[in-house]
């Protein structure tokens, strides 16, 4: 049973420069709530009871957002504002919201090792929040269901073009059923020419708790930095690993056309703004702008 997820967030966002040098990217609003609260949404809609957030330095806003803020709850419950009161009120009910810190910026595995006291043997769950997935049955409890079926490791893959594969990790291997895939490679952002597939990974993996000795002793790779994607490979030599095909939509919000596109498709999906926002795009393409 999946009771734990780790949810990396100790990026520093230099791509929303200067928007994050003051606010942390994990909190910039996707129409009225941070996009960070829908990963946590989606882990604990998935059955995760405790998340460990990795945060870094400048980031408190994160913890603050999902702990009580009891002055403004006291003043909307004074003013019988009970839709605020529960909207405000709603990120610190999800689960139980753990958080440390990544001293240093070694790179995505070096995060998840920080959490090796958190997951204490057992094994965790791993959002990114970059990714947003919008599905009918949340990605993740889709992963859990398939780990329950297979047992091994789980990682999330989607197809992309030949032409995106050197931004992902991509895996190679062969099909072992409807939408799983067992991995035997694993390369992180191969050149296109060099990619043993276009099934990429996205932020979303079921690890068992070896992977915490194996990354504690995994060298510095691309980019100078401790890489997931070169502890899962190891983990392989010993484990199964599959990728899942999930059903679902993804959303990359840490590319600024990524997070546009989100924003609006989350509005759009808004009964109470679908019809005003509709018009109001349609109008501003009648006008040309």
């Amino acid at each position: 049973m999946i009771r734990k997820a780790i949810i990396p967030a100790a990026g520093l966002g230099t791509r929303f420069s200067p928007a994050t040098k003051a606010v942390p990217k994990e909190m910039l609003p996707v129409v009225d709530k941070p996009a960070i609260q829908y990963i946590v949404e989606e882990a604990a809609a998935s059955g995760i009871e405790d998340i460990l957030i990795i945060n870094g330095r400048n980031k408190g806003a994160i913890e603050d957002h999902f702990d009580r803020a009891f002055e403004l709850e006291t003043l909307l419950e004074r003013d019988g504002k009970t839709d605020l009161l529960n909207l405000v009120q709603a990120p610190s009910r999800l689960a139980n919201i753990h958080s440390i810190r990544q001293q240093e910026a070694l790179g995505l595995g070096h995060a998840v090792l920080c959490a090796k006291s958190f997951a204490a043997g057992e094994p965790v769950a791993i959002l990114l929040g970059d990714d947003l997935i919008t599905a009918r049955k949340p990605c993740l409890k889709q992963m859990i269901d398939e780990k329950e079926k297979l047992g091994g490791n789980i990682l999330a893959v989607m197809e992309v073009p030949d032409s995106e594969v050197s931004k992902y990790g991509v895996i190679g291997g062969k099909k072992h059923s409807e939408r799983i895939y067992r991995v035997d490679d694993m390369v992180e952002k191969p050149p296109r020419d060099e990619a043993p597939s276009n099934m990429a990974v996205i932020g979303r993996y079921i690890l068992n708790p070896e992977i915490f000795d194996i990354l504690e002793s995994t060298p510095p790779g691309k980019g100078g930095e401790i890489q997931l994607t070169d502890a899962i490979r190891r983990l392989g030599e010993t484990q199964d690993i599959f990728a899942y095909q999930f059903i679902g939509k993804r959303y990359d919000t840490g590319d600024k056309l990524g997070y546009l596109k989100a924003t609006v498709e989350f509005a759009l999906a808004r009964e109470e703004f679908r019809e005003d926002f509709y018009a109001y795009l349609e109008k501003l393409l009648d006008e040309g702008i």
